[in-house]
This record gives C-alpha cells, structure tokens and sequence, in this order.
C-alpha cells in the first residue's frame, strides 16, 4: 500500500522506516507469491497494474477492518457503557425517544452521545470507535452493517427567507436545481473529501443554517431539521424528493448485551 499510494520506491521506504533494496525484494516476494505484476516501473517512474488497483482497494478495506477490530476489542475490555454516534443538529426529538426507552428498560448502563459533523458518524461507527449510530437512508450507507429502522419521513428545501421559491407551498427537485446565484451546498463523502462544485462545503447544521440564511446556498434536508431552524430560513416540502429513513445500526457480530438492550428498546420504541 506505500508503494502504490506514493508511486516512488524511495519515498514509501522512508515512509516505512526501511531501506529501499529490501522493500523492492518484498514487492517482488509479494508479485511471485500472486502470480501477477502490481507496479510497472519504468525510467518515467512507478505505476500501478489493475492487479494493483485492485490490491490496493482491498488492502486499504482489510486494513480498515483489522483497525475497527483492534478498536472494538479495545471498547470491550472497559467499564460497561455504550458509545452512540449521531450527527450534531438533527433527529433531536428521535433521540430523545431512544435514549428514554432505553434508560426506561432493564440494566441499562451509561450512553455517550458522540454529536458528530455531517457524514462522520459512519465513519466512526465502521472505524470501530462508537457501538451505534443514527444514519440517515440514502445519505448513509448502512452496507455491511446490522441496522432497525426507526422512522421514514418526507424532505424538505431549506431557502433564504426573502428568495422568491419561499412563498410557495411546494416545489420540485428540478426547480431546486436551477436556482440562479444559489449553488448547492457540497456534503462530504464517506472518506471526508468533498465533491467538486462551487457550492460552500458543509461541516455542521449550524454552519449550514448561516449559510442559507445569508443566501450563499440552500439545501434539502428531512422533514425533522425544521425544528433545528432559524426564523430567517424558510422550509418549503419538495414533493419528488427521496424519503429519508432514519436507523439505528451497528457492526454485525456484536455480542455486547448493552448494544443488544438498545435495540431492544428501539425496536419497542418505534415498533419495529
């Protein structure tokens, strides 16, 4: 992987702490034992093969995991209590609801609640470093994960007080896409790069709610953030956008009986 992310013998050596020789000899150990070359190299310099590319994908996915492990195992060994991850700002009533039925149920024991930046609780959840998260179907991805459903509602577009879509009762994606002199805000990914656009990027809800109150952008969001809002933002529905569903997940294979009595209690909570 230090190979392929810096292109350069040399470079993924001192990155390594080791000499060069014996890491091109590893490489070449590592090219025999896969039948395959995975770095052409030339006068011009390194490249990588699509052997590896693809080496490089699914080493960076085992190395995540071996990560998430050490980090699970880490959190197992300590006083009883859960670590639960939600984005800063948003679904405030739900959780509300969650933690009481859980406090509510039988041995419950002490919940942090990680309040997160946009995107970052998956993030943490898939690092290993929390027990649950709140995610947010389709922004989230719970692929991989065991997850409840806890709540489905409709989306909303979020616009300066004074623009001219404010005053309607509805709108549509298509007329949100075309706003003049209002570009889309740009969320960030999985990875916490952010997309391409001339849109500002997004770190936090009250970030964003300046934002549209100033009229630098606007947005879409679930029904839920209304609560959230300042005066000087205006919530119209939009009629055709996906609906949102909100779950509570976690890394499949947990054995902790605290994880399993807050699903519990969200399962009778919001009768799943």
């Amino acid at each position: 992987m230090a190979v392929a992310e810096e292109l350069h013998f040399g470079r993924a050596a001192r990155r390594l702490g080791m000499a060069q020789p014996p890491l091109s000899r590893a490489i070449a150990q590592l090219e025999r034992r896969l039948g395959t070359v995975l770095l052409e190299r030339d006068s011009r310099g390194v490249a990588l093969t699509d052997a590896g590319q693809v080496l490089l994908h699914e080493g960076r996915t085992a190395l995540a995991a071996v990560a998430a492990a050490e980090a699970r195992t880490r959190r197992a060994g300590r006083p009883p209590g859960l670590v639960l991850a939600s984005k800063a700002g948003a679904s405030t009533d739900l959780l509300a609801v969650l933690l009481d039925a859980y406090a509510a149920g039988p041995d419950p024991v002490p919940v942090d609640l990680r309040l997160c930046r946009v995107g970052e609780q998956e993030r943490l959840l898939r690092a290993g470093e929390v027990d649950a998260a709140l995610l947010h179907v389709p922004f989230n991805s719970t692929a991989g994960l065991d997850s409840e459903e806890l709540h489905t509602e409709g989306q909303v577009a979020l616009l300066p007080a004074g623009h001219p879509l404010a005053a309607r009762s509805t709108v549509r994606m298509a007329e949100l896409a075309e706003l003049p002199g209002l570009p889309a805000p740009r969320f960030p990914r999985h990875d916490g790069s952010f997309p391409e656009g001339a849109g500002p990027e997004i770190h936090d809800h009250s970030q964003l709610g300046q934002l549209v109150a100033l009229g630098r952008t606007f947005a879409v969001l679930p029904d839920s953030s209304r609560s959230q809002l300042r005066p000087d933002v205006a919530v119209v529905p939009v009629l055709d956008a996906p609906p949102v569903t909100s779950v509570l997940a976690w890394a499949p294979g947990s054995t902790s009986r605290a994880l399993a009595g807050l699903v519990r209690a969200a399962i009778g909570a919001f009768g799943g």
